[in-house]
């Protein structure tokens, strides 16, 4: 759809980024901001303190928008016609060697925890009496014998 083939009446209804996206399409090359916004406002018979009001708020729908992207210098465009490279599995890598040592150290400690770990607290005061029947014998007593 061309934005010259629109009717006041439709451009009633559409968004802000609808019509930005029209206007980028048509235009063809990427914009700055602010005259991106002046064309909206002028397709949409606006007058200029709109423009001063409602940047900020256009601002916004272009970020949260995933048809346009922001360039260098402030520039906007439509994302189809840019390559956008995402490199996620470098990441998932880092993250997933972070992880395995994490549980790694967890289950370390759990194994050191359990060495320890003294589970027969009762049967200890018990294995203390054994040792009241037990002799003492010198060395040099053995020795006389």
């Amino acid at each position: 759809m061309k934005l010259k083939d629109l009717t006041s009446e439709e451009l009633e209804t559409m968004g802000y980024d609808e019509i930005a996206y029209l206007i980028l399409e048509d235009n063809g090359k990427k914009m700055k901001l602010l005259d991106l916004f002046k064309k909206v406002c002028d397709v949409m018979n606006l007058d200029e303190s709109t423009v001063e009001d409602r940047i900020t708020d256009f601002f916004e729908l272009l970020s949260i928008n995933k048809r346009f992207v922001l360039l260098p210098k402030g520039y906007w465009d439509l994302a189809t016609r840019h390559n956008q490279d995402i490199i996620i599995e470098d990441d998932e890598e880092v993250v997933s060697e972070e992880l395995e040592e994490e549980e790694n150290e967890e289950i370390e400690t759990e194994e050191e925890e359990d060495i320890f770990y003294d589970n027969d607290l009762d049967q200890d005061d018990e294995d203390e009496d054994d040792l009241k029947d037990l002799i003492i014998i010198d060395e040099d007593e053995n020795i006389q014998e």
